[in-house]
């Protein structure tokens, strides 16, 4: 978990946060990775996770499983009911899950939908999403007050189109070749 260095709580892969202080701001950056930002409104307490992967790990307990959505979806629910809130009260906003890179498996859709399928099961209230797409985000989120920002990066420029030749060339004659 995230530690306050300022009103400012960066996370990253992996990680999550959860905080009662007044002012305070969590943010990441966001690929195909999905961020679930929650929010107790009685007891003014948010949290925010980052999981690189849907679902479970092969191998439970390992340092691996950090990357997994139900080890921080759980991590980040747990955290926010031992600063006082409620499960019946959290409110969800889930943001993330582009298709940054070109593979087979679209990893950014599967971990949409485990974490929309998570929210869900666990029966909390999805107010909000912000998923898939072709670009990343940057989140910021204010756990006192549950409002969120998401600034999109990695703006995705198609490819111009090949340009076509529309003036025909002009015969300059008869050619020989030796």
């Amino acid at each position: 978990m995230s530690t306050i260095t300022s009103n400012r709580i960066p996370i990253v892969q992996g990680d999550f946060a959860v905080s009662d202080i007044e002012g305070a701001v969590i943010t990441t950056v966001l690929g195909s990775c999905v961020a679930a930002c929650m929010y107790d409104p009685v007891m003014k307490v948010g949290g925010m996770n980052h999981f690189l992967l849907p679902g479970n790990p092969a191998k439970g307990g390992s340092d691996q499983s950090r990357r997994y959505g139900v080890f921080l979806m759980e991590k980040l629910v747990n955290g926010l009911l031992e600063k006082g809130a409620l499960r019946s009260r959290l409110e969800v906003k889930l943001f993330g899950g582009a298709q940054v890179l070109e593979a087979r498996s679209d990893t950014g859709a599967k971990n949409s939908d485990f974490a929309t399928n998570f929210v869900r099961n666990e029966g909390l209230a999805l107010i909000s999403t912000s998923l898939g797409g072709l670009q990343g985000r940057r989140v910021e989120f204010e756990p006192c007050t549950g409002r969120a920002r998401q600034k999109f990066i990695g703006m995705a420029v198609p490819e111009p189109e090949p340009k076509k030749i529309t003036k025909e060339l002009e015969s300059v004659g008869d050619v020989c070749f030796f």
